[in-house]
């Protein structure tokens, strides 16, 4: 994973930013990693009451029934995989990487019903192996464009607002967690994105 803010990631084959699949104008995507946890909730409230969308990469391990997926989906969210347990799978072998693939998928699909279209890799890592599975299970693979680093700047929470609102452009998809710093100023990011012209699509 990158230690920058704009992910120039030099592989086409992964979605970073939404007008590789359609172009779009002064519109970005929100992405929340690692969960569902215990701040979904009221990030999902945050999100609802502003009116803005968003995609969820899961970890099964954390997934399961009781867990608001309803919620999610009723309010035009989307969920993809973000594998079973979080591991870096290139250290894995092609046979278990696709078990961590295709365990979380089934998991996932078995519970909501829906269909699981989109894979993010933990770390943001990946390898051949990986981009053979992904294409054997149809999923389209996302990374993003703009990090928020949330999850390093717990105390510094304008920071993390900078680094999306600074660096947005058409078609950004941003990396942001499900973390309390992060639930705390996203009604602030997602102000600070529409003052800028911007709106929000998945």
């Amino acid at each position: 994973m990158t230690d920058q803010v704009v992910y120039d990631l030099q592989d086409d084959r992964w979605l970073t930013n939404r007008n590789q699949l359609t172009p779009t104008r002064k519109k970005v995507v929100l992405t929340f990693d690692d969960g569902p946890g215990r701040h979904l909730i009221r990030i999902l409230d945050i999100l609802a009451e502003r009116q803005a969308p968003a995609m969820f990469f899961w970890l099964t391990r954390t997934f399961y029934e009781a867990r608001p997926w309803r919620r999610v989906i009723e309010e035009g969210h989307i969920i993809g995989s973000h594998s079973h347990k979080h591991q870096n799978l290139c250290k894995l072998t092609r046979e278990q990487q696709y078990k961590q693939i295709k365990t979380s998928v089934n998991q996932l699909e078995a519970v909501t019903g829906e269909k699981i279209r989109h894979f993010r890799p933990p770390f943001g890592q990946f390898n051949e192996d990986m981009m053979d599975i992904l294409e054997e299970l149809s999923l389209l693979p996302v990374m993003w464009e703009i990090s928020s680093y949330d999850w390093q700047l717990k105390e510094q929470p304008k920071k993390i607002i900078d680094n999306v609102v600074s660096h947005i452009k058409d078609g950004s998809i941003i990396l942001l967690h499900e973390l309390p710093q992060t639930a705390a100023v996203l009604p602030d990011i997602i102000d600070e994105v529409r003052k800028k012209g911007f709106d929000f699509i998945v």
